[in-house]
């Protein structure tokens, strides 16, 4: 397992890797697309988000987005709302984050401004204005359960998880609506995989990187340390996928393993109840 200072190198070498794989000059223009400025600052910055985000919408028009993709990218960008916020007081916050990690913390704020960045070109005019949040969970009481999440670094953490592994099942959950419309899929299932490996670093920081329950980089049954979320991982025991029931096809597997091999998907409607607390 790679120490704490190899962690931003990681981070950062996601985007990069798949925007490699996913986006070329010449698939834009094959596409139809403009070599606009956006496109190619994109490409050279190797930010997957902001090069098909110029491609999605010159792809359908900013007044032409499909109904579905507009409602899936509308409710994504209330999620990225949400962590870059909260990443951006995290990181200006002093005194918060040990040195240490502020490294690890700056990469995932960074991946997160990406993401709004690419939903609201998205979108464009449709784009919603940013909530206002309540980051204790208390609704604008400031008062939740998560009080003193910008004073208490184990606090913070923890909400960090949340947030996380909320996104990932979140992101999971609405590809099936997504697949008619390949290149937004595509970036979709790319801010997924990024949520994915923060949620991991997330984990592997609180458990101070010990492969111990329920802190490792993966999620094990429905099990949380987080007092008041057990929405998060509500359903991640499941074990039947397409119809198999995956724990009885793996001999000598323990259940629980089974559920660590696999991210449930979580609903539009229980995700904004998981993040109803934190909004205004």
């Amino acid at each position: 397992m790679s120490n704490k200072s190899d962690s931003p190198a990681l981070l950062s070498a996601i985007e990069p890797s798949i925007a490699d794989r996913l986006v070329s000059r010449r698939r834009a223009i094959a596409q139809g697309a403009s070599a606009s400025g956006m496109v190619m600052a994109g490409l050279r910055l190797a930010t997957v988000p902001t090069a098909l985000a110029a491609l999605s919408t010159e792809a359908f028009g900013q007044g032409r987005l499909p109904a579905a993709v507009t409602g899936v990218l509308s409710f994504a960008l209330t999620l990225e709302y949400l962590e870059s916020e909260f990443y951006n007081i995290g990181m200006g916050t002093a005194g918060l984050i040990p040195a240490a990690d502020r490294a690890i913390f700056g990469t995932i704020q960074a991946h997160e401004n990406a993401h709004v960045a690419y939903l609201k070109n998205a979108l464009g005019s449709r784009a919603r204005p940013k909530p206002t949040f309540d980051f204790t969970a208390g609704n604008g009481s400031g008062n939740g359960p998560f009080v003193g999440v910008f004073s208490n670094y184990a606090t913070f953490m923890a909400v960090a998880q949340a947030f996380e592994d909320t996104g990932v099942r979140a992101y999971k959950g609405q590809a099936p609506t997504l697949q008619p419309y390949k290149d937004v899929l595509q970036a979709a299932l790319t801010i997924h995989s990024v949520e994915a490996r923060h949620a991991a670093e997330v984990r592997r920081l609180r458990g101070n990187f010990a492969d111990n329950e329920p802190n490792q980089a993966w999620i094990t049954l429905n099990l949380t340390d987080i007092p008041g979320t057990a929405a998060v991982y509500a359903g991640d025991e499941n074990t039947v996928h397409l119809g198999i029931n995956a724990a009885t096809v793996s001999p000598g597997v323990a259940v629980k393993e089974v559920t660590e091999a696999f991210d449930e998907p979580l609903t539009m409607a229980q995700v904004l109840a998981i993040v109803d607390p934190f909004i205004v």
